[in-house]
């Protein structure tokens, strides 16, 4: 088998600088204030610095890494000065002006996460330990952020993460090197309960398909809380195994649970393919206790309504971010993404790109590569300009905090990409929460 089947990373540029300090074992290196230039891991000492872009290029959720690795190198073509440089223009305040960061150009390299955490970690591991990287950021699955993440805290490198929605990410398993810019399953809640109780009405019964992971642990947790809170009971909580395929044993028994509403803790083509077999089974076709029979898909995303097709007419959810945003970095994202892949960017693209500007923007501001100074950058940091108003990453728990959509599966699209519509903006301030609820600590600064 080859590297390449094997998962293994993958140089995109030639890096024709030095890699840095890379230790020849796994032991992080110390970090100490003032001696930036010798002593921490993967310093880039050449004309390059290396981004290591870890997503899952096989697995339930390929779709949303291939999107991913179009965003990343979208966005580094847009560091290095070339195309029209996107959201470089709208960000603000900002500090990147296409000459790469902090003067070197931008390399990067790839691992394909299978969104199993052993192989993410594996593939992190070898970006950073032969490769160089001095950054890890991608992945589409809070199982593999959580475990990325960790590997990055032990290793001195920042991680900035893509595609995770459990609360778990900033929450009991945060750590001071990993960076949040998507929302989480808290913020699903919270912001489509007051929809779900004007749509449907406050007396419903609930069932919750849920994928036996962190993430479908917290969303299911997040969504029965909010639901319950406008006055819903919940009939059953089923947990189905992430990549099941074949849904049927699970949507038969909804049928005759009394239940009128089925709830998907489901994402990627999971939520294709139980939603579309959900449909199949005839349940929006069905009524319980006098009440048409609902579907609801807290965590949406336009890849997975593309893949569900005429299924997702009608269907409410909740999505981070929807290219049909009218802000001018929105905007401008969408119009470099569409020249360069011919096609608006899903969600997924949106937060990968952001993420990597905002790792860049944070070196500059810093002035150096050090990852404490980088993350202190970082932290509390309030930006616009890239989406969904004005955002901060709160220094406590280094969550991104901004407004949330709800969106249904668009009725009348007008083309094959006009498949949510937005239902509501729904502002910070309803989905914001204390730091403090979901636990955890963030840990020191400097790793020794």
């Amino acid at each position: 088998m080859s590297e390449e089947k094997k998962g293994v990373s993958r140089r995109r540029v030639l890096k024709t600088g030095a890699a840095g300090l890379v230790a020849s074992g796994v032991a992080p290196m110390v970090f100490t204030r003032g001696a930036w230039a010798q002593e921490f891991r993967n310093n880039p000492t050449g004309a390059e610095v290396t981004l290591g872009f870890n997503v899952p290029q096989t697995g339930a959720y390929a779709d949303e890494g291939a999107d991913e690795l179009r965003a990343y190198t979208l966005a580094v073509k847009h560091l290095n000065g070339e195309g029209d440089g996107g959201m470089l223009n709208t960000m603000q305040p900002g500090s990147l002006n296409g000459n790469g960061i902090l003067g070197k150009k931008v390399a990067f390299v790839t691992g394909d996460t299978q969104t199993k955490s052993d192989a993410a970690r594996d593939s992190a591991r070898r970006m950073i330990e032969r490769d160089g990287a001095l950054i890890i950021t991608g992945g589409s699955s809070s199982g593999v952020a959580v475990a990325v993440q960790a590997l990055c805290q032990e290793m001195g490198i920042i991680f900035m993460a893509g595609l995770t929605h459990s609360n778990d990410t900033t929450g009991k398993d945060k750590k001071r090197c990993g960076f949040r810019h998507f929302f989480n399953a808290y913020m699903s809640g919270a912001a489509l309960a007051p929809v779900l109780a004007a749509e449907y009405g406050t007396d419903r019964q609930a069932y919750h398909l849920t994928a036996d992971y962190n993430w479908g642990w917290t969303q299911e947790e997040s969504l029965i809380n909010s639901t319950e809170a406008i006055g819903w009971q919940t009939t059953s909580a089923v947990r189905t195994p992430l990549g099941a395929g074949d849904f049927s044993q699970y949507i038969t028994p909804v049928l005759n649970s009394g239940a009128d509403v089925l709830i998907l803790n489901h994402y990627g083509k999971d939520m294709v393919n139980s939603l579309t077999q959900a449909i199949q089974f005839g349940l929006k076709d069905r009524q319980a206790n006098g009440k048409n029979i609902e579907i609801v898909v807290p965590l949406f995303s336009r890849l997975m309504a593309q893949g569900a097709g005429e299924n997702i007419k009608g269907i409410l959810g909740s999505t981070n971010w929807n290219w049909s945003l009218q802000d001018a970095g929105s905007q401008a994202f969408v119009k470099s993404f569409g020249a360069e892949y011919g096609f608006p960017p899903s969600q997924a693209a949106h937060t990968c790109y952001v993420q990597a500007l905002l790792y860049a923007d944070a070196c500059e501001r810093a002035g150096t590569f050090y990852p404490p100074e980088v993350i202190r950058a970082l932290e509390g940091h309030l930006f616009d300009g890239m989406g969904n108003g004005p955002t901060e990453y709160r220094a406590e728990d280094h969550q991104c905090f901004k407004d949330v959509l709800v969106v249904r599966g668009n009725e009348n699209p007008t083309s094959q990409f006009d498949l949510l519509e937005v239902v509501q903006e729904v502002p910070r301030a309803q989905v914001e929460y204390d730091a403090s609820i979901f636990g955890g600590e963030l840990g020191p600064y400097e790793v020794s």
